[in-house]
């Protein structure tokens, strides 16, 4: 299959003698669609850079102040915490590895790794905790009882079990390690069960991740989310709990502001206007074959499909521009979005 943009349509060929030449919607964007080879992707805006990674060591350690630093190889993100004690740390991504104990070496040369802390269960934020426990024997792990429930069930040796859980919803939990707070606290489910929020209020630091992307489209299907109108729930609401002045979330290569957060969820509710009234104004089965439309599967493909390709087609104009990677996964947005608003119901 071969994929040419021209007069700002997406035009789809296929050999296939039963396929035979395949035709965009009309009205659909110039944004290559899923499953359609792309050869020139947007270019990153500058919104959506953070400062280079050094290439010999191969991360990037900011300090935000109060014994906070956010670590970073440039895609994914994580907390070291420096205590009277020892380090906290927050997250195992496998894609740092074992740059943490050389991040953590450098942050307090010497001193040992006490706690881990789970952000949640997903393996490529914390699948490297289980060699971060054979270099640090009896290290702490910290998540809350749904994580450990899922890891549970699991049973995998680079995601040890927490060795210390807090339950409850809206129930902060308070770790104290050397002089140091960190209050944990889970507001219900969003991107996964257990994903909670970690507050270090001396350095006005929240850690929250796979719900936030600064700068960026978030990842595809609303970022994998467990329950979408959990995350326009948290995200419509961290401003207020939280003061905070930095926000570490988990990907891309900055951290993150107040007006990140803000800028996502203007995203987020134009995403939720845009699925809802195409949803509304599709009508299903229009222009197909009469012997197609006797196929429910098909009728109903096709009417996502061009709920879709509505949904995209009035997103561009306005964030195409404003979020990096907005091109890669728009469609992956505008297909989550209408499915929640079917199954889930309106979530705003």
């Amino acid at each position: 299959m071969k994929t040419t943009l021209m007069a700002g349509m997406v035009l789809l060929y296929a050999t296939s003698a039963l396929a035979g030449e395949l035709h965009p919607y009309h009205g659909a964007a110039d944004i290559a669609p899923p499953m359609a080879r792309n050869d020139a992707y947007d270019a990153v805006h500058a919104e959506g850079l953070g400062p280079l990674v050094d290439a010999k060591k191969g991360y990037r350690i900011e300090d935000l102040g109060g014994g906070a630093y956010m670590v970073t190889e440039g895609i994914y993100q994580m907390m070291i915490l420096r205590t009277g004690t020892g380090l906290v740390v927050v997250d195992a991504p496998p894609t740092i590895g074992d740059r943490i104990m050389a991040a953590a070496n450098e942050i307090a040369p010497g001193q040992p790794i006490t706690h881990l802390v789970y952000s949640h269960a997903h393996v490529d934020h914390i699948g490297h905790a289980g060699a971060l426990l054979a270099a640090n024997p009896g290290l702490t792990i910290v998540a809350h009882g749904e994580t450990g429930d899922i890891l549970q069930r699991a049973n995998d040796k680079n995601r040890p079990l927490p060795t210390e859980v807090f339950d409850g919803t809206d129930k902060p939990f308070s770790l104290e390690v050397g002089g140091e707070t960190l209050r944990l606290n889970y507001s219900g489910p969003n991107h996964e069960p257990g994903n909670i929020e970690i507050w270090h209020e001396k350095s006005r630091t929240l850690m929250l991740v796979d719900v936030i992307f600064p700068g960026w489209m978030m990842w595809r299907r609303m970022a994998i989310a467990h329950d979408i109108p959990g995350v326009f729930d948290l995200v419509g609401g961290i401003n207020a709990k939280y003061d905070y002045t930095r926000l570490i979330a988990g990907h891309v290569g900055r951290t993150g502001t107040r007006a990140d957060v803000e800028q996502q969820l203007a995203f987020m509710t134009d995403l939720h206007a845009a699925a809802a009234t195409a949803l509304g104004s599709t009508t299903p089965g229009e222009g197909m074959r009469a012997q197609d439309k006797t196929n429910p599967w098909a009728v109903f493909d096709n009417y996502i499909d061009r709920v879709t390709v509505t949904c995209v087609a009035s997103l561009a104009p306005k964030w195409r521009d404003k979020l990096s990677a907005f091109d890669v996964f728009i469609y992956d947005q505008c297909m989550a979005m209408e499915q929640s608003i079917r199954v889930d119901g309106p979530s705003l």
